[in-house]
């Protein structure tokens, strides 16, 4: 299978020679990362079959969070902590979406934007749901920021999941929310747009916003979670730990060109696209966090300060509904992610009768420090 490894391989140090001054550390750093993944400058381990003699290399992993091969278990515990935390509730599915001026200004501060961004969609959500009219009591908010499109254009947004109510100002009653009904997402909008700015302006002053913005509609979305919040929750986990694009997407890189695989949006059919191999690596870099820069980030209910009190509905949950589904659910999911992640005897892929034994440790080989 083809891998974003292969085409920094083949065409990366071109576009070091072009661009290599106007990267992020972090980009450097991802850049060099996925190259070495599983392979012997990572280190690793040597097995050898215990009949036919057959050695097999196992290489480390870089875990460097923009690398498309590393994370597939970091999902997985990632999504038990957060099954551990879910209400019995019913959930709201929130999207916030920055307009087309600002993009090019959050690409330019990206480390003081994105918390910005997240802050201020979280900001919006509570204020509004504090209304006595809507749920009149403190929600949980969870954010998680996603920057790509399905072509890996520069696309910035925030995904939420909140339950559909709150807890009361004195902590001691659940305040649900209407039937399929959470916040107005005009009224929301607005106000996003307000925070949003005033935010801005208060901790950037140094940055111009343009006039227009003000005469565009900031794009919301606010569904309920018909399929339940678990479906939401894992795809909400695939943009925790996985980046602009999976290698199984690639089709082909060939004569400076990469071709992919995308689906278009309300498409049912996969549509492809080809880009010079520099413009490929410009748009996948392009989505690397810069150093610091949390992709997830919790609010309100939600919120470390706030845990006593997320227990606390959760106990009330539970009285009301004479069974806490949430605590059961978290034990079925940890039996089975230790049956999952148990090692068991490889057999040998040589002889296929053998198993491969532990031989040696393979040292993990110096690296110079990215370009700064």
């Amino acid at each position: 299978m083809l891998e974003v490894a292969d085409i920094l391989r083949r065409y990366g140090d071109g576009y070091l020679l072009k661009f290599s001054d106007k990267m992020l550390y972090s980009q450097h750093r991802a850049f060099a990362d996925i190259i070495n993944c599983r392979t012997q400058l990572m280190g690793g381990h040597l097995f050898q079959c215990d009949q036919c003699g057959h050695q097999r290399y196992c290489y480390h992993s870089c875990r460097n969070r923009s690398c498309p091969k590393c994370h597939k278990n970091d999902t997985a515990a990632w999504l038990d902590q957060r099954q551990q935390e879910l209400l019995n509730v019913k959930y709201y599915h929130v999207v916030f979406t920055l307009p087309g001026p600002l993009r090019q200004i959050v690409r330019l501060h990206q480390k003081r934007l994105y918390g910005i961004l997240m802050k201020a969609a979280a900001q919006a959500l509570i204020k509004l749901a504090r209304d006595p009219h809507y749920v009149g009591g403190l929600i949980g908010v969870m954010c998680i920021l996603h920057t790509w499109s399905r072509t890996l254009v520069y696309h910035t947004h925030v995904h939420c999941l909140v339950p559909a109510g709150g807890i009361s100002s004195d902590r001691q009653q659940w305040l649900p929310a209407r039937k399929n009904y959470l916040v107005p997402v005009e009224a929301l909008s607005i106000l996003f747009r307000g925070i949003f700015t005033d935010m801005v302006r208060r901790q950037l002053p140094q940055i111009r916003l343009p006039a227009s913005l003000w005469r565009k509609n900031w794009v919301v979305y606010c569904k309920p979670t018909i399929q339940g919040p678990d479906k939401v929750l894992n795809y909400l986990a695939r943009y925790v730990h996985r980046v602009a694009i999976t290698n199984s997407r690639i089709i082909s890189i060939d004569d400076g060109q990469v071709t992919f695989r995308y689906k278009p949006t309300k498409s049912p059919r996969s549509k492809t696209m080809t880009l010079h191999a520099h413009e490929f690596i410009r748009r996948f870099l392009q989505h690397v966090l810069p150093k610091g820069v949390h992709k997830v980030r919790y609010y309100g209910l939600w919120s470390p300060a706030n845990r006593k009190d997320l227990y606390r509905v959760k106990s009330l949950l539970a009285d009301d509904n004479d069974a806490d589904a949430p605590e059961s659910q978290p034990q079925q999911i940890n039996t089975t992610e230790t049956q999952r992640t148990s090692t068991p005897e490889q057999k040998c892929p040589r002889c296929k009768t053998g198993t491969l034994l532990w031989l040696a440790r393979i040292p993990r080989q110096g690296r110079a420090p990215p370009p700064s």
